[in-house]
């Protein structure tokens, strides 16, 4: 789209890490809107069906299907493409997953950022690095303070402990490899609990509600008093754009870690995000029902600090959550309607941009 192309972006080599996924899928359509020659590097999509499907995404990109676990495929990869500017997120990004298959989250999560780091600092050429962990990355105390960039990373499960360590691993690569004048910027980034059309996944609230309603059946609520920081997934990814931009501009003061999360007033429970989904799907949308069958320990309370997103980048929410839970509603019932899945979420991301766009300029008036 027209309106999308971006001189900074245009003609840019980039590798995204993941892009089968629901995050990595938004992302590489924006940025080839933008002008940017993607290349992609992930498994299979791990849903069907998958936006990465629906969007068409491979006649876009240069896709290329590899594990992250696998060194040797993955430099391979970052040779080939010669790109200056790489996204990280190739993951296991389920908590309940995690507890499940703790070995393949760890390698995926821990030894797959080493490697793209790793390969990363042997091919050179890299100018800009955001690797993308998680708010789970803290060592989650369940007070009302929301958390900082500077705060402990932890994790009570084997998700958000992995995700904790390779923000270690991130720091330890900065310090390591990465400090001389032609090496790589580097920067992690940490969003909240992202939603958005398209999401197929397993097991996440959002996902599970579509289904839900788009069967016609009771939806299953785990924990309905559990507290998160939702918010859209453009909002994130905006917010990794606006870094990778920094660092590509050669500010090397952004290559630390930052965090991406809504409003404060957007820190709901999951009972909030029920009610508004059902409230906005209307026909078809039963009443949830109570999962009170075992399961494993989630944070009930986890907020985010972005102050210093605000404060050095200027980037602030665009969309409040009621907001977000209508683009997800619309996204899915145009899709379902046989509309384009590509158009509509290009159409999402123009309007994105706009705003976004239009919150900045208002700020900084």
């Amino acid at each position: 789209m027209e309106a999308l192309v971006n001189p900074c972006w245009q003609g840019r080599r980039v590798l995204v890490t993941g892009h089968t996924g629901f995050k990595g899928s938004w992302l590489a359509l924006w940025l080839h809107a933008m002008g940017a020659k993607v290349t992609g590097f992930a498994l299979p999509p791990p849903t069907d069906p998958s936006l990465f499907e629906a969007a068409r995404l491979a006649n876009l990109v240069d896709h290329v299907e590899g594990d992250v676990r696998d060194f040797t495929a993955l430099r391979a990869v970052v040779e080939r493409a010669r790109p200056e500017v790489i996204f990280h997120l190739a993951a296991q990004p389920l908590v309940r997953l995690s507890y499940d298959q703790p070995i393949e989250t760890y390698a995926a999560n821990v030894m797959g950022t080493v490697h793209l780091l790793e390969a990363a600092r042997l091919t050179g050429g890299v100018k800009s690095i955001v690797c993308v962990t998680s708010d789970k990355c803290y060592e989650n105390r369940e007070w009302d303070w929301p958390y900082r960039e500077t705060d402990p990373m932890g994790g009570h499960d084997p998700y958000s402990s992995s995700k904790g360590c390779a923000e270690l691993v991130v720091a330890a690569w900065r310090r390591s490899y990465f400090g001389t004048a032609d090496a790589p910027l580097l920067a992690s980034v940490r969003a909240g609990n992202v939603i958005g059309g398209g999401d197929w996944a397993a097991d996440r609230l959002v996902p599970d509600l579509v289904r839900a309603f788009e069967a016609g059946v009771a939806p299953l609520i785990r924990a309905p008093d559990a507290v998160r920081p939702w918010q859209h997934v453009l909002e994130a990814l905006g917010g990794y754009i606006m870094i990778a931009e920094r660092l590509l501009a050669g500010e090397r003061r952004f290559a630390d870690a930052w965090n991406f999360g809504p409003a404060d007033e957007d820190a709901r429970p999951v009972r909030w995000i029920v009610d508004r989904m059902r409230a906005g799907w209307r026909e078809g949308a039963p009443q949830p029902a109570l999962d009170a069958s075992p399961r494993p320990h989630e944070a009930g309370l986890l907020r985010l600090d972005c102050a210093r997103a605000r404060a050095a980048l200027g980037w602030r929410p665009a969309l409040d959550l009621g907001q977000a839970i209508r683009w997800i509603v619309d996204w899915h019932k145009a899709v379902a309607a046989g509309e384009d899945a590509r158009r509509v979420t290009l159409d999402q991301i123009a309007h994105y941009a706009a705003l976004s766009a239009g919150t900045r300029n208002a700020a900084a008036a």
